[in-house]
């Protein structure tokens, strides 16, 4: 696995009063969410970069107003409420 290391100033860290655990979680997050919406890397592999269940995940991104049911075009997304 690859790890990638960046640098937070402690005054982000006082600012937003997260620890240096909480600034490593939420920028796991933040860089899953991004993979996610950008269609660049699956649900799966970006509950792993997140540390979290897929489960977890879904929760994540439903905060974050993002769905996990993505259609090309209404066609697609009535066909599949049709399959339902």
């Amino acid at each position: 696995m690859c790890e990638v290391a960046f640098s937070i100033p402690n005054e982000v860290l006082y600012d937003t009063k997260m620890s240096k655990n909480d600034a490593v979680a939420f920028a796991k997050r933040a860089v899953a969410l991004c993979y996610y919406t950008q269609n660049k890397v699956s649900l799966g592999y970006c509950a792993q970069i997140a540390d979290m269940s897929k489960d977890a995940f879904i929760r994540y991104l439903g905060a974050n107003s993002v769905s996990i049911f993505q259609y090309d075009d209404e066609q697609e997304f009535l066909e599949e409420m049709n399959n339902a």
